[in-house]
């Protein structure tokens, strides 16, 4: 962890792509390459303790391919913008994941809601009960 309370990732871990972004800029965008793609590799990875990893493995696991995560940022026009809101944004992504979860506290339905519950059971069974006999 950081000063700042969030997750402080490695640089050596970390793989960049860089391509041409879309959008505005001008004749600035057809010249230089600041949409970035931040690949970090979850498998390996030392920055995390096992259960760390199979905590973000699990929350993860739709932005994950092949043991990996990619973060692309092209809001900004300069490369290195985009470069430190992929690094923030996969930081909060992977400080958020191993947040332990809560246990759950087992509670009992309110007797109003169970009363609640009944009530349109029985409204629902004399609705049905309306439908049966002949219809001349």
């Amino acid at each position: 962890m950081s000063r700042d309370g969030r997750l402080s990732l490695p640089e050596s871990e970390m793989t960049w792509r860089f391509s041409r972004s879309s959008g505005a800029g001008g004749q600035h965008v057809n010249t230089t390459d600041t949409r970035v793609e931040l690949i970090w590799s979850l498998t390996d990875t030392t920055a995390l303790s096992p259960t760390q990893k199979e905590l973000v493995a699990q929350r993860l696991s739709n932005r994950m391919v092949d043991g990996t995560i990619v973060v692309v940022s092209s809001q900004y026009r300069s490369q290195h913008r985009n470069r430190e809101a992929a690094r923030v944004r996969l930081e909060d992504l992977v400080s958020h994941a191993i947040i332990p979860p809560k246990p759950r506290r087992a509670t009992r339905p309110s007797r109003g809601s169970v009363q609640r519950r009944i009530d349109a059971k029985k409204r629902r069974s004399s609705l049905k009960q309306g439908r049966t006999g002949s219809w001349e």
